[in-house]
Formats: structure tokens, C-alpha cells, sequence
């Protein structure tokens, strides 16, 4: 008896090490996430774990960067303006620039480091400029993520380092990669560069799909070994645009071409028409470029364009593929048409320059009436835009995508 229990326990075990030998590692398991979706109406093509929080790595530097365009446009920062490396910033680990103690950069030399050598000292950088230290521009950066409905997302610190409460979704990305996109694409334009020249040495960036593969125009890579390889990228092709969020690519490599198939199959759906599926959407909820903190719903709205009784107006909006400049977003029509009259009257002939509408956004629990200029070329609207705001008004260029989402031009 002895003997065919140990006979027993030793086939045991050998099945035990067995099942383990086959099974994947449980870190590789845990930290995989996988999510794509329509770039335009926010429509979710394929998701796999996109709720499960992860470490971002890197991909935290997408929020840093926003931080630093919303501090563009409030002021705060210029483009020229030189920030100085402190100690702290100058101790970080790799990747990193070298910056030394009391050594300078411009903000411009620090958005581009961050985009393409995910400078690791440039983010601690930039975030004591804006924040006072990084501990409290990880408190700004959490709260920022809450109003952009990122809410399972918290920072830390600036760079994605590992710290074991620094964790995101694959859907909370994807929200950040369109509001980022959608609040300031002037400074989009970056995340498309593949160098940077710094100190006479040329900086090569580690995102491989811009370039590489058609229609692809930037975001941003990631990693850490406790993350694995993670990558968003946005890509637009006349099919249309798209978002895609990967976590734990066990390679580069093999997380490219991970994304490359799901990008393609992507452009496939939209090709169709969207396919059939499941009526889900990720947007990001508020805007923070001067408009407020304006809801944007999670389903799809029921949007009617209002003609504007306005003595200057012209006829509802065509929007058709043409430019558009937002000049505000309110609770009630009245609170629209009051800001229109002022700002014709601040401007005189300016609504003779463009279409005018009120767009009415029904969510689920409010409604935003978005005042809008439209039927302009990009050049056309802005230097709308720069006259508006040279009257002491806010105002945001909006693109053709983000304009036929406004007129409700959804795929599926």
C-alpha cells in the first residue's frame, strides 16, 4: 500500500507540473487587454479585458502630454519657454534624455522628447513646471482623468514608472486618446513625429506603426516588465478613423503586429459600414477647452441642428466634409443664441463668414447646445478661430470627422 500511494502522489505531481508547464504565465494572462474602436462615433469594434486595470507604462506620458497642451492653451506654458531641470528629474532611470541638474529645455524640445524617447527626466520636468512637484501633477493628472470619464484610471507620477497604484483600462485609454485628439488638434500634429534633435544628436522614437503602416498618425508605446508592451495608436484612412489600445504585448514585435491586424480588420468593418455588433460606444465626457466641463453622452444622442434667429444667420448647416469653429457649449438654446448675438456684435460680419447652427446633444441625463461656425476649409477656420479669440472669445476649430459626428453620422 505504501508503495502505490508514493507511485500515486508522484503521478500527481507529474500532472500538477504538467498543466503548469502548458498553461501560460499568470502574468502574462492578467496583464493582456485588447480594445478597437470607430475614431469618430466611438462605436467598439473588439475588446478583450477592456475594463481590467493594468499598468500603463508609458502610456501614461499621453496624459502627461495633455496636461501640457491644456497648459498651452491657458497660458500658463509657451512653446519657447524654457523649463529647468531638477534634481529629482535629472536622477530618473532610463529612457531618458541625460538632462543634468539645472540644465534647460523648451517646451516645444519637451513635448517632442516625450512623444518620441519617452524621456523618462522629461517628464518629471514638465510636471514640476505645471504642478509644483510630481506628486501633485499626479493628483491633477487623476483628476483630470475623472472629468474625462476615465474612472478607473489613477496616477502617481508623470513618466508610467512602475508604482503598483498606477494602473488604467484599455478603455480608459481609448477615451484619452480621443479627447486628447478632440480638445486640442493643433497639437495632435505631434504625436506623429518619428525624431527629435536634441543637443546635436538625433532621437529616434519607438513607436514603429507611424510610417509604417498606412494611415496610422501617431500615439504612444509603453513599457515596463510588469506591464508588458502597450501601444495606442490612431490611424484615419478614407474609410475612416480609428482607435486601437493594446496592453501586455509579450514583444514589440509581436504587439505591432498584433495591432497591425486589428487596425486592419478595423478598416474592414468601416468599410462595410460598421458590421453588425453590439450598440456600445467610448467617448470621453468633458471638454476642458474653455467650454466647461460639458457632458458628452456614453450612447448614441439624438441630434437635431437648429437654424439660429439671427439677423445675420444664414440657413441651417450642410456639413458635408467642410470645417467647423465651436464657439461655445451651453445648458439652454437662449444661453447659445445670447453668446451668438454677442459675439456678431463684438464682430460685425463675422456670421457672414460662415453657416451658423445650434447642435442640440441629448444625453442620458443632460443637454448641450453647441453654438457653431461651419463650411470652412481648415486655413478658413483658423483664422476664423484666431479672430475670435483675438475678441477675447473662446472658440475650437473642429474637423471633418468630429464635425460629421456632430451631424450625426454614425457607422453601424
Amino acid at each position: 500500500m505504501p508503495l502505490v500511494a508514493s507511485l500515486l502522489a508522484m503521478v500527481v505531481l507529474a500532472l500538477v507540473v504538467l498543466a503548469t508547464a502548458m498553461a501560460p504565465p499568470a502574468q502574462a494572462r492578467s496583464r493582456y487587454a485588447e480594445l478597437v474602436i470607430d475614431g469618430t462615433s466611438g462605436r467598439v469594434f473588439h475588446g478583450r479585458n477592456a475594463d481590467a486595470r493594468k499598468y500603463p507604462a508609458s502610456l501614461t506620458k499621453i496624459m502627461t502630454l495633455y496636461m501640457v497642451f491644456e497648459a498651452l492653451d491657458n497660458g500658463k506654458l509657451r512653446l519657447d519657454q524654457k523649463l529647468k531641470t531638477s534634481r529629482r528629474a535629472s536622477g530618473q532611470p532610463a529612457t531618458k534624455l541625460g538632462l543634468r541638474r539645472g540644465e534647460t529645455i523648451t517646451v516645444r524640445q519637451a513635448i517632442l522628447a516625450l512623444v518620441t524617447k519617452s524621456a523618462n527626466d522629461v517628464a518629471t520636468v514638465v510636471a514640476e513646471a505645471i504642478g509644483g512637484s510630481e506628486y501633485k501633477f499626479a493628483l491633477k493628472m487623476t483628476r483630470r482623468a475623472r472629468d474625462l470619464g476615465m474612472s478607473r484610471t489613477s496616477f502617481r507620477n508623470a513618466s508610467g514608472l512602475p508604482n503598483r497604484r498606477q494602473l488604467s483600462t484599455a478603455r480608459d485609454m481609448a477615451r484619452l486618446a480621443l479627447a486628447i485628439r478632440r480638445d486640442f488638434p493643433g497639437y495632435f500634429k505631434f504625436f506623429a513625429r518619428t525624431s527629435f534633435k536634441f543637443r546635436g544628436k538625433t532621437y529616434r522614437g519607438h513607436n514603429k506603426l507611424v510610417g509604417n503602416f498606412r494611415g496610422v498618425d501617431g500615439m504612444k508605446t509603453g513599457y515596463i516588465r510588469a506591464s508588458g508592451f502597450n501601444l495606442v495608436t490612431s490611424a484615419s484612412r478614407n474609410e475612416g478613423r480609428l482607435v486601437g489600445v493594446l496592453f501586455g504585448g509579450r514583444s514589440a514585435k509581436s504587439r505591432d503586429r498584433r495591432m497591425r491586424t486589428l487596425l486592419s480588420r478595423g478598416f474592414d468593418r468601416l468599410q462595410r459600414g460598421g458590421g453588425r455588433g453590439p450598440g456600445r460606444y467610448v467617448r470621453p465626457r468633458g471638454r476642458r477647452d474653455g467650454f466647461g466641463n460639458v457632458p458628452v453622452p456614453r450612447i448614441k444622442p439624438n441630434q437635431k441642428p437648429l437654424g439660429v434667429a439671427l439677423d445675420t444667420a444664414k440657413s441651417a448647416p450642410h456639413y458635408g466634409i467642410a470645417w467647423s469653429v465651436q464657439v461655445g457649449a451651453f445648458n439652454r438654446a437662449a444661453s447659445a443664441r445670447r453668446h451668438l448675438n454677442k459675439l456678431s456684435g463684438a464682430l460685425p460680419g463675422l456670421l457672414n463668414q460662415a453657416k451658423v447652427s445650434i447642435v442640440v446633444i441629448e444625453g442620458e441625463r443632460a443637454v448641450t447646445y453647441r453654438a457653431r461656425l461651419h463650411g470652412m476649409n481648415e486655413r478658413q477656420a483658423q483664422d476664423l478661430c484666431r479672430r475670435i479669440k483675438s475678441a477675447k472669445f473662446d472658440c475650437l476649430t473642429i474637423a471633418p470627422a468630429e464635425v460629421s459626428l456632430a451631424a450625426g453620422s454614425y457607422h453601424g
